[in-house]
């Protein structure tokens, strides 16, 4: 299990790969996570935002899980999934599922749609904790419709069990009043956009859906500042920002998914709905970048 000495680097938010007819591609996703794992990343996430968590049934997740712990023992590597629900009770459930499967931490959202309490978050993440699962704290305000305060955050990072956060609030305040206050639990970037900024201010790495692509660069990125190669860090990031840019310019991950299957790494770009395929003009933007 993932401890919060250990949450540090680049980790990968995987996709799910559906077949054309919207069924779950298996096949695609260990041959996918497999070169993944071989390309030195941290760790993977399964079924967060860019696996499309919302519309993944139980029993997926289980075959998804099984399969990303069987490959991430070959590689040594940790496996996080993504358990986080606007629903206690079923978070908990879910969470302790992974935990049964082998998972070494569960991704937990802040829950959603129901804009609950910042007190009644806390209690949200003391449950989840108390399945003995790691827990990272997933922040993501323009998902779930509520914003955590500093003192939240504090709060929800001194609960036993709770290791880590993802912070995608949209910018590095909140890195930074967790830095000015002394938090000495690590933080991952969630904003693709602000991983470096949010590296010089002292995140501990990202969850990066970016990361899908051009991998080792990312990895690159993050060894740079940590040698204190600042600016060619900073200049290795600078080339990886068109294709952030392209990759969120629509609904994630249906960019992201397009480019997958182009480069032939999954079998095809189907998304479930809601969510919809790319437009054409993005297509084009994305096969002039290739």
């Amino acid at each position: 299990m993932l401890k919060e000495q250990d949450l540090q680097g680049i980790y990968v938010p995987v996709v799910t790969p559906f077949q054309a007819n919207g069924e779950l591609d298996l096949a695609s996703f260990e041959l996918y996570v497999g070169k993944l794992l071989g390309d030195k990343v941290n760790g993977i996430v399964v079924n967060g935002t860019t696996g499309e968590a919302p519309t993944v049934t139980v029993e997926e997740l289980i075959s998804l899980t099984t399969s990303a712990i069987a490959l991430g023992k070959t590689k040594n590597s940790p496996i996080i999934v993504g358990t986080g629900t606007n629903d206690t009770t079923s978070t908990v459930r879910r969470t302790a599922l992974a935990g049964e499967l082998g998972a070494d931490a569960a991704l937990v959202v802040v829950p959603y749609y129901s804009k609950p309490s910042q007190e009644g978050i806390i209690e949200h993440y003391r449950q989840a904790a108390s399945t003995g699962v790691p827990i990272i704290a997933y922040e993501i305000p323009s998902r779930t419709g509520v914003r955590l305060t500093p003192d939240t955050v504090r709060s929800i990072l001194e609960l036993e069990g709770v290791i880590g956060i993802k912070d995608s609030s949209g910018g590095v305040e909140l890195m930074l009043e967790l830095s000015r206050s002394g938090s000495h639990k690590p933080v991952l970037c969630g904003e693709d956009a602000y991983f470096h900024t949010m590296l010089c201010c002292g995140a501990a790495g990202g969850i990066l859906a970016s990361a899908n692509v051009r991998t080792s660069s990312f990895v690159q990125v993050y060894e740079q500042l940590r040698q204190c190669q600042l600016e060619a860090s900073r200049q290795s990031f600078l080339t990886l920002l068109p294709l952030i840019q392209l990759l969120f310019e629509e609904p994630n991950p249906a960019p992201l998914k397009w480019l997958l299957a182009e480069q032939g790494i999954i079998a095809a770009d189907t998304v479930r709905l809601p969510l919809t395929p790319i437009s054409e003009n993005l297509r084009q933007h994305l096969a002039s970048w290739l």
